[in-house]
């Protein structure tokens, strides 16, 4: 029974906002894949005797939110509208329990309530977070948005995320692109607003040339992830996407041979080269022209192949090697 068992008294919530969930980005990654709830099944009043099953036993499942409040009590009417609020926007993957502690003073001492509104969150049995007073509704949210990445790192199908990842990349740079789509899927349902994965997505779907989907997942990106640096990586690969030719760029190709100075041919047959999945030769390309005259129209040539170390990656084994022969030609 909890109720002879001793509490760490509330400790205030983190000043710390957080973003909205990332939505699902396709049918298999659901990341909540929560039980369809209604607010009535999410929100509740609790008492001494039913605490134990709708509270205790509830939260081995998923957490459970406890707000001890009271009718007199000014602060709690500006708390349980947004907290309620919160929690039906989480849906379903935490529940709210509400307990009037003049009508049920044992429920309050035995949790060592002390001034109302005392919030305590429980998982797997046990109190894990708390706080005491109003919070502003950034608090409330990042508060659930803990609990819910506590459950999800608990769950018993939880999974090592930088291994998964590190293997999707490694899929995903031998061209298998199922495979890669299928790893990615299964980190965006344990965390969805991991921007690796999210990302690594988006370039699952342009090695595809499905670039209406990567373009889905770009602009429907939330904030917490189009805001990341390594968003705008993602975004120029797909630009560069768009830009393939066609009819391909066999045309360019001529055109160049017959006028090798021709820098803005070289930079048009590059773009072609690397959107159409010839990422090596576009980059040759650019080099050659650079090495021409690297200052040609402000240094547009290096400024594009610069893109596609972004678009790339920078840790990928083609824009290492392409910055050191780029080094070498800038500071012969």
């Amino acid at each position: 029974m909890f109720f002879g068992s001793k509490t760490q008294k509330p400790q205030q919530v983190q000043n710390q906002a957080q973003a909205p969930s990332a939505p699902p980005v396709m049918n298999t990654m659901n990341a909540a894949n929560a039980p369809e709830q209604n607010a009535g099944a999410v929100i509740f009043d609790v008492n001494i005797n039913d605490f134990e099953s709708r509270v205790m036993a509830a939260s081995m499942e998923r957490p459970v939110i406890v707000d001890f409040w009271a009718p007199w009590c000014g602060p709690c009417k500006q708390l349980t509208p947004v907290l309620e609020s919160a929690v039906t926007a989480a849906g379903g993957q935490v529940l709210l329990a509400k307990i009037n502690i003049d009508e049920n003073p044992e429920l309050a001492q035995a949790l060592q309530v002390q001034s109302v509104p005392t919030v305590y969150a429980f998982f797997g049995g046990r109190p894990v977070d708390a706080f005491q007073g109003a919070q502003p509704e950034s608090n409330i949210k990042a508060f659930i948005d803990k609990l819910i990445t506590l459950a999800r790192a608990n769950a018993p199908d939880a999974i090592n995320i930088p291994e998964v990842l590190k293997a999707a990349a490694e899929a995903l740079a031998a061209n298998d692109l199922p495979t890669a789509q299928a790893l990615y899927a299964q980190i965006l349902q344990q965390d969805e607003k991991n921007i690796e994965a999210y990302t690594g997505m988006v370039r699952v779907f342009i090695a595809a040339k499905a670039l209406e989907q990567a373009e889905g997942l770009i602009e429907s990106a939330p904030p917490v992830i189009a805001n990341n640096p390594s968003f705008q990586a993602a975004k120029t690969a797909l630009e560069l996407a768009k830009k393939a030719p066609v009819g391909g760029y066999n045309s360019l190709v001529k055109k160049l041979a017959k006028n090798p100075k021709d820098h803005q041919t070289s930079i048009d047959l590059a773009e072609a080269q690397f959107s159409s999945g010839a990422k090596e030769e576009a980059i040759e390309t650019l080099l050659a022209a650079i090495a021409l005259d690297r200052d040609w129209n402000e240094q547009a040539a290096r400024k594009t192949l610069l893109r596609f170390f972004e678009a790339l990656g920078h840790g990928d084994p083609l824009t290492v090697a392409a910055r050191k022969k780029l080094s070498s030609l800038l500071f012969s």
